[in-house]
């Protein structure tokens, strides 16, 4: 069992939490969240690479010079691939890199991420976290107090807040996201993962369902 403790906007300490990383993920395997994070990164390639093939590029297809009589290696047309501005060999064609795993596997990868965070004591644990109104400069203060600006960091938060992501989106290395879009690459990318009590709850609800 691990003890949070659970801070306030102004970093003040005013509680704690309980959690216990084994409840999320009995164990930590290292090539699952591997094997993830590689997936999702894949999965966000664009594929649009191209090269031209020599029947692509602009010539002609004569040949250079007669084959036999000149005392030179034989040679074909100003297209072929080894001579300067001729078309590749083995030319690129755009393609999908994108696949999925099972959806078991990426759910308990994602457990695997966020217990890993509680583990190595990267999570901070805030007591409330809502806005009125977007207002960018007082997420930037909550951060400050928190300890957390100029770290990369994860804001989660029990469902989806406009106000917050509003709030926080224009801040450099900080994103938001409710426990439901949480994946093993967007929480261990970031430094620190800075969640409410109420996301903690979603989430020792979500490993125990």
């Amino acid at each position: 069992m691990t003890t949070l403790p659970v801070f306030d906007r102004t970093g003040a300490e005013v509680g704690t939490y309980e959690i216990d990383p084994a409840a999320l993920a009995p164990r930590i395997s290292k090539q699952l969240l591997h094997d993830v994070v590689v997936m999702y990164q894949a999965n966000r390639r664009q594929g649009s690479a191209k090269t031209k093939s020599r029947s692509e590029v602009a010539g002609t297809t004569k040949k250079m010079y007669r084959q036999k009589g000149t005392g030179n290696a034989r040679a074909g047309s100003r297209r072929t691939n080894i001579r300067r501005g001729g078309g590749n060999a083995f030319a690129r064609r755009p393609r999908d890199y994108s696949y999925r795993l099972p959806r078991k596997a990426l759910r308990a990868a994602t457990r695997m991420a966020i217990a890993s965070k509680i583990a190595d004591q990267q999570v901070v644990v805030i007591d409330e976290l809502s806005l009125p109104a977007p207002a960018t400069r007082e997420m930037a203060g909550i951060l400050q107090a928190l300890g957390l600006r100029g770290v990369s960091t994860l804001v989660t938060t029990a469902t989806l807040d406009a106000n917050v992501y509003k709030s926080a989106r224009n801040i450099p290395r900080v994103s938001v996201a409710p426990v439901s879009d949480l994946n093993a690459l967007s929480v261990l990318a970031p430094r620190r993962m800075l969640v409410t009590k109420a996301a903690l709850d979603s989430i020792k609800q979500r490993a125990s369902a």
